[in-house]
């Protein structure tokens, strides 16, 4: 099983890219495999004109195609998730997303904007073919504070809901395809229908 992990934001360093550092560090102690993809090393010129033969757009696609469950992160600008990510998001093939679970991530300036996860990015991944898309985590600056050193740290808050995700990532999405043949996979009483 794979995940992958988009980075949206054009900084290198940010604090949507410290809870993609917290989902990374969750997932790997829990035996994941985990890949990340930053936009921001794509070809811009290749995200700007919408050059789907560019090998660096071909291999992002394929790297997307092959995973299992997609988490996105993006900073909120102007009410909005990225420009980047869109571009990106845009050069992806209309069903990139069929069968896969995303966990979408989101940091802002303020709590006002926490709607544009669901009403910005929500739709664009339900309309590339998401199977599942988790409930959005959202963090204010003030819940992702830069410490003297130049690094992020994460509010407990934030860490509890991360570990939530991942939970729900590990028992839901990618432990299920780890059952053996002949065994019958645990499921969840949320799952569990009845008829009559």
């Amino acid at each position: 099983m794979t995940v992958v992990l988009i980075a949206g934001s054009p900084s290198e360093k940010s604090r949507s890219a410290a809870l993609l550092d917290g989902v990374q560090q969750r997932l790997h102690a829990r035996g994941a495999h985990v890949e990340r993809l930053h936009i921001r090393d794509l070809s811009p010129q290749a995200l700007i004109l919408a050059d789907f033969g560019n090998r660096t757009i071909i291999e992002a696609s394929r790297r997307v195609a092959a995973a299992d469950v997609v988490v996105v992160a993006t900073p909120v600008y102007k009410a909005a998730y990225s420009g980047v990510l869109k571009v990106f998001l845009d050069l992806l093939p209309q069903t990139a997303l069929a069968g896969k679970t995303v966990l979408p991530l989101a940091t802002g300036g303020s709590p006002n904007h926490m709607l544009a996860l669901d009403y910005a990015l929500r739709p664009v991944l339900q309309s590339l073919g998401a199977k599942h898309i988790l409930p959005s985590i959202y963090a204010t600056d003030a819940q992702i504070k830069l410490t003297p050193e130049g690094t992020y740290l994460i509010d407990e808050d934030i860490g509890a809901r991360l570990d939530q995700a991942v939970n729900t990532l590990i028992t839901e999405t990618l432990r299920p395809v780890l059952v053996p043949a002949g065994k019958f996979a645990s499921v969840p009483f949320a799952q569990v229908r009845c008829s009559v």
